[in-house]
């Protein structure tokens, strides 16, 4: 199979069209068979659901070469069971879970040529996504939706090596309590742009986010989750009805637990004793663990020991055990890995 005449190596994070996407569409209380279309554009009408009351939801996950050179995805039965929990909440219909995998492995294989060679350090990201597409002029839930998937190749999220991050606490909160924080919901990430624009503006890379209810726990940040390594080597990571459950993030915590024979523990953090915590990192699906050198407090600084030179220790460890798992380079647990081609 040739490739795209395509500069991996330049490629940054951002959309390139690609061949083929798969869409599904729901009326009438099922689901058509769906089918993988040419046309990237959505038309639908101007009182779409979507468009009046933010009901969509969406997944974000990564196709691999490995070193062996076949083309894997990384866990989407996870992806597939995070969208089903949150078409619950969000009162849409649940695209099934096998149909989910299959409607990924369709659009890998049609874009193949698009999947980055093995050590451009490159991927191919996938978007899964669903809204309500008919007129709603009333506060309801849509009765129509399209499902979709369309992919587009990414290069690595650093360019010459991962740098630790300066972060910022935010006086905004990204979810409520028993709100839509614990699903990919559009909304959630809508909540957080004002933030990060703001951020930016005054010098930092991201927010982190306390809990709405008190303030004195840490929650997350606009995409990602908070992991934390104690001086004493355990990995932490904050627990919260409020946070997305991320599937890098569960996974690193396997990792750390069974790959490097780490103490984990997944626990209220309360904000006062971040200060005592060694090394800082967010972790996600684009970047898998960006490294967090400083939190700025409203001007008080707290320095992690690790710096801003580089990951620490014990996150390289992380790092670089999950991102060979995905590479094919260090043996998968049963499951994680899912051979397209």
């Amino acid at each position: 199979m040739d490739k795209k005449n395509i500069d991996w190596s330049g490629l940054g994070f951002g959309y390139i069209k690609t061949d083929k996407r798969y869409v599904s569409n729901y009326t009438k209380g099922a689901w058509d068979e769906g089918a993988l279309i040419e046309d990237d554009m959505i038309t639908m009408s101007e009182c779409a659901c979507v468009l009046q009351y933010a009901q969509t939801i969406f997944e974000g996950l990564k196709a691999y070469t490995t070193e062996k050179g076949d083309i894997v995805v990384f866990r989407p039965d996870l992806n597939a069971e995070r969208l089903a929990n949150s078409a619950r909440r969000m009162e849409m219909p649940v695209f099934p879970e096998d149909r989910f995998l299959e409607a990924v492995d369709q659009v890998v294989r049609a874009n193949a040529a698009y999947v980055p060679p093995y050590g451009t350090g490159a991927t191919l990201y996938i978007r899964p996504y669903m809204f309500g597409i008919n007129q709603v002029i009333g506060v309801k839930p849509a009765d129509d939706f399209q499902f979709r998937v369309f992919s587009t190749p990414v290069g690595p999220y650093f360019k010459g090596g991962a740098k630790p991050i300066v972060i910022k606490v935010s006086d905004l909160d990204r979810a409520a309590p028993h709100g839509t924080g614990f699903i990919k919901a559009g909304l959630n990430y809508a909540m957080s742009l004002h933030a990060i624009v703001t951020a930016h503006k005054e010098g930092f890379d991201e927010n982190m986010y306390l809990d709405a209810g008190t303030r004195t726990k840490v929650e997350e940040t606009g995409g990602a989750n908070f992991l934390f390594v104690t001086k004493d080597n355990k990995v932490v990571t904050p627990k919260s009805d409020s946070i997305l459950p991320s599937i890098t993030r569960r996974s690193l915590m396997t990792v750390a637990k069974d790959y490097l024979g780490l103490e984990v523990e997944e626990r209220e953090v309360y904000f006062d004793e971040v200060k005592d915590f060694a090394e800082c990192g967010l972790c996600g699906t684009a970047a898998v663990i960006s490294p967090v050198g400083k939190i700025n407090d409203h001007g008080k600084e707290i320095c992690f020991p690790s710096g801003m030179e580089k990951m620490g220790p014990i996150t390289q460890k992380l790092y670089d055990t999950l991102t060979g798992i995905q590479m094919g380079r260090i043996e998968a647990p049963e499951g994680w890995i899912r051979k397209i081609l």
